[in-house]
């Protein structure tokens, strides 16, 4: 009777933890599905192979929050990157948000369109949209979630990092579809951007230019979605790691986006390690470049983003 009892116990365990491992990631739609702006309509599905998502039929996000004892009033939503042709959801996505988890900060793995489908009537204004649709659901969510609306902010990796820094420059709200979150302000709080792209023109990454905008790409589209001209005072704060040996996109990008920010007068930490290409990740960095966690955690309770400990 006894190992009856604890196998129950066991499996009740079991599931419990499972259907608490299931909120953690639940997905969540961005739009009624008759309702995604910029859309033809198509009939399609997901399309993904070896960690990474080739086509976003339904776009939304995977939610990660932090236990209520541990949550610090904070959120970030994260932009995998993928050069705008994939999203690579793991090692830029669920793993980082399970780091900000660890810091009492929930996250959103989102999962934007990408420029190439063919659902799209404009392929350039589809990220952006579901970008700032993102950010409009989390602040709209807030108290349910315990999260300050104005503790918002975007994080991107590579081509992510340039539709984070995207979403933080953006002049105009693109995505109102005849709904509550219209009113909703569509702007984050701040930015962390690790080896983003930032150019459209010299310092451009080139496949994720392709991607974006077409080719060849106009002029002015590329200086429309050259993040660097879009900065003003307005602009939030930013945290940026790169790597000085980056060979995939130019460390340039970084640094023209650093100088924009310093002449706006908004408070920036840029950090460029020796060492890390074009694949700094969570862990398993080469040297220096293994501190930008720590490094983040640090510039984001100095930005008042996050308190270093919880008053009990």
């Amino acid at each position: 009777m006894k190992k009856i009892l604890n196998e129950l116990f066991l499996t009740a365990s079991i599931i419990a933890l499972s259907s608490a491992l299931a909120v953690a990631q639940d997905f969540m739609p961005l739009y009624p599905q008759n309702k995604i702006p910029n859309s033809k309509g198509s009939k399609r599905a997901d399309s993904i192979a070896n960690e990474r998502v080739y086509r976003v039929a339904t776009p939304g996000m995977y939610c990660f929050f932090p236990s209520s004892q541990e949550n610090k009033g904070a959120a970030v939503i994260i932009c995998p990157g993928g050069g705008y042709e994939r999203l690579a959801y793991v090692i830029s996505g669920t793993q980082l948000a399970k780091w900000f988890n660890t810091l009492g900060i929930s996250a959103f793995v989102l999962n934007y369109r990408l420029p190439n489908d063919p659902d799209l009537k404009d392929r350039s204004a589809a990220p952006l949209q579901d970008a700032q649709r993102a950010i409009k659901v989390v602040r709209a969510n807030a108290a349910k979630w315990g999260i300050k609306p104005d503790k918002i902010g975007m994080q991107g990796s590579s081509a992510g990092g340039h539709l984070a820094s995207l979403a933080g420059t953006a002049k105009s709200d693109i995505v109102k579809i005849g709904d509550s979150l219209d009113a909703v302000s569509p702007r984050p709080d701040f930015m962390m951007l690790v080896s983003p792209v930032i150019d459209m023109g010299e310092y451009a990454h080139k496949g994720s230019r392709k991607n974006l905008l077409g080719e060849p790409a106009k002029p002015d589209l590329q200086a429309q979605y050259s993040t660097q001209l879009l900065v003003s005072t307005k602009t939030p704060v930013c945290f940026i790691a790169d790597a000085f040996n980056d060979k995939t996109v130019d460390p340039h990008n970084s640094l023209l986006f650093y100088k924009a920010l310093l002449e706006n007068n908004v408070p920036v930490s840029f950090h460029v390690f020796p060492q890390g290409g074009h694949a700094i990740a969570l862990r398993n960095n080469p040297g220096s470049a293994n501190l930008w966690t720590a490094l983040a955690e640090q510039w984001m309770i100095e930005m008042a983003v996050i308190p270093e400990t919880l008053t009990k």
